[in-house]
């Protein structure tokens, strides 16, 4: 049988492309792994927002899984290559974008708190709303939420896209990522009935992370904002995120994923829809 240099070529492309198809599972496998020993030691408290646990801390395992594979199946250039996408902002085309980064989670938080109200659910009577912490819970939430966003974005997203489509791909990561969170969860005292419907959220939010990741280019940076808006957004519900209603919050956030999905379709959750109708 002769072997010819094109079809050298094209067989090594197609089996680079094959196990990159396959790394997202041993990946998945791998931060859950190397997140054990956290959750062994993760049920102290310790003075942060939200009741985070000790076990919070497994947000440096996606950016080790991703690099230990990286390393394994290409080598120390390649990694390099991950990591440079911790400052890949450049790829963010249109100060929209950004704004659609900074705000979205912040108004599902405003637009809850508003329904709480509305219906008479549960709130403090003295609502503490130190916006002033702002800049430092986004300083203390962005490096946690970039080490697993070069994980969950810059590593897993695009190989279960090029699978399924970006809709699928992203119910798929954000599944797996909230599994990974439910000890951490129970740690911090939450309830069954609140795991669930955070869990519903958490898939919501991860459609949204994907539509700005894939609306700016493929930008980490940009999935790391979003990221990091959400746990600011949170941590200044009242109070402290305290009364936090997960069932409001997700029926918000999955009203903001529908409109995305319309808006944007399934398939890419980057080709508006109706831009030509709307020049």
């Amino acid at each position: 049988m002769r072997i010819t240099r094109n079809s050298l070529l094209k067989n090594q492309h197609s089996g680079a492309h094959a196990t990159q198809e396959h790394l997202p599972l041993s990946y998945f496998l791998l931060v859950f792994v190397l997140s054990i020993p956290f959750w062994l030691i993760g049920g102290k408290k310790l003075p942060l927002p939200m009741r985070l646990p000790a076990s919070s801390f497994m947000w440096v395992n996606p950016l080790l899984a991703a690099t230990l594979l990286t390393f394994r199946a290409e080598g120390r250039d390649r990694v390099k290559s991950l990591l440079k996408k911790a400052v890949d902002y450049r790829k963010i085309r249109g100060s929209a974008w950004y704004l659609a980064m900074l705000l979205v989670m912040p108004f599902i938080y405003f637009a809850s708190y508003g329904i709480m109200r509305a219906v008479e659910l549960p709130l403090p009577k003295t609502v503490k709303f130190p916006a002033y912490r702002a800049p430092l819970l986004f300083l203390m939430f962005f490096l946690p939420a970039m080490s697993e966003e070069l994980g969950w974005s810059g590593y897993a997203i695009d190989p279960l896209q090029r699978r399924w489509n970006a809709l699928k791909a992203s119910i798929v990561v954000g599944v797996v990522w909230q599994i990974w969170h439910i000890v951490p969860d129970l740690q911090a005292e939450h309830s069954p009935s609140w795991i669930a419907w955070h869990s519903l959220y958490s898939v919501a939010l991860r459609v949204l992370i994907v539509w700005n990741y894939n609306n700016s280019g493929k930008s980490v940076f940009a999935a790391a904002l979003v990221h990091t808006m959400d746990n600011v957004s949170w941590s200044l519900f009242p109070n402290d995120g305290s009364h936090l209603d997960p069932r409001v919050t997700a029926v918000v956030a999955w009203i903001a994923a529908a409109a995305v999905i319309a808006g944007w379709g399934p398939k890419t959750l980057a080709h508006y829809r109706y831009a030509r109708a709307n020049r």
